[in-house]
């Protein structure tokens, strides 16, 4: 069934008993988008970390008749510049057979309102593989641009083999 041609869907916090569909989203998007194989078991612990502490942001799941479409990670960061906290979009994901069907539109619409009703958040932000054509194209459908901002990483030691 093509779960995109159903109506509009419904998104609600995730609780605990998500963490086995996120861990599989994840998975699923670094596949896709990254070419990457997650750890299974660092991914667990990572997404049980966000639903046990909701400092460190909190997950959306968008669902049909009780069915899981997609979902996707906000957490905070801080802009001195603003005096507010800009909140960025992560680990976004819609099921395959849900694409198309207005899944990330309805997430991104609930994640905006929630950011309106917030004080101090002061926009939205996302970052996105460069080659990822279509995710691009839909953001730009919801009204996001591209910044000046090049993203820069550097990996910090770990104590942990598994990571």
């Amino acid at each position: 069934m093509n779960t995109g041609t159903l109506g509009a869907p419904r998104v609600r916090d995730a609780v605990a008993s998500d963490l086995a569909f996120i861990v599989e989203a994840n998975l699923a998007m670094a596949r896709e988008t990254e070419g990457k194989a997650l750890s299974r078991e660092v991914l667990e612990r990572g997404v049980a970390a966000v639903l046990e502490s909701p400092a460190r942001g909190f997950y959306l799941v968008a669902e049909r008749a009780g069915e899981a479409l997609g979902c996707l990670l906000v957490t905070r960061e801080w802009s001195d510049w603003r005096d507010g906290d800009w909140w960025w979009l992560q680990s976004v994901y819609v099921l395959p057979s849900a694409r198309r069907g207005g899944v990330f539109r309805t997430l991104h619409g609930e994640v905006a309102r929630r950011a309106a009703a917030t004080p101090g958040v002061v926009g939205l932000r996302l970052y996105v593989e460069r080659d990822n054509v279509r995710a691009l194209a839909t953001y730009a459908a919801i009204g996001m641009h591209e910044t000046a901002y090049r993203l820069y990483e550097r990996e910090a030691a770990r104590g942990r083999d598994e990571r």
